[in-house]
């Protein structure tokens, strides 16, 4: 399992050109999900992301959460998080699992974010056609990887 977080002072989801979700000073997470997925590395990369020390203490210095400054998350599905790209120029998805997988692991990840955070989670649609509008605070992104524990 795969997200790419980024550090936000807003973001917003458009779905058929009405407004799905937005936030404003916090976190946008894209989360790519892959067959070999399991609730284990959802559990571990939700208590990764409202863990982050991304945002700035007194002193100007990266040191605190999105807990601490009483943030917001955005969390949008991204199967495009798992392109290989190794052959030519067309991507290949085979890696990102099936929505029979995917559904309910995206559905545990928000689940679990959302019981270690003050706020409410606001989501994309999973496999809709989502419009996602951000100003990147920073900028600030990191790419966490559940394969990458060590």
């Amino acid at each position: 399992m795969r997200v790419l977080v980024q550090r936000v002072n807003e973001a917003s989801v458009e779905i058929d050109n009405q407004i799905k979700s937005s936030i404003h000073t916090g976190l946008l997470v894209l989360v790519g999900i892959e067959e070999a997925d399991s609730t284990e590395d959802s559990d571990w990369l939700a208590g990764k992301v409202v863990g982050l020390r991304i945002f700035d203490d007194q002193n100007g210095v990266m040191n605190r959460s999105v807990t601490d400054i009483d943030g917001e998350i955005l969390i949008v599905s991204q199967f495009t998080l798992h392109a290989m790209t190794k052959k030519g120029n067309r991507p290949s998805y085979i890696r990102a699992a099936k929505h029979e997988i995917a559904i309910p692991l995206y559905e545990h990840f928000c689940q679990s974010v959302s019981e270690k955070l003050v706020n409410q989670v606001q989501t994309g649609t999973f496999a809709a056609d989502m419009k996602v509008a951000l100003v990147n605070n920073g900028p600030v992104t990191i790419w966490l990887d559940s394969k990458n524990k060590e």
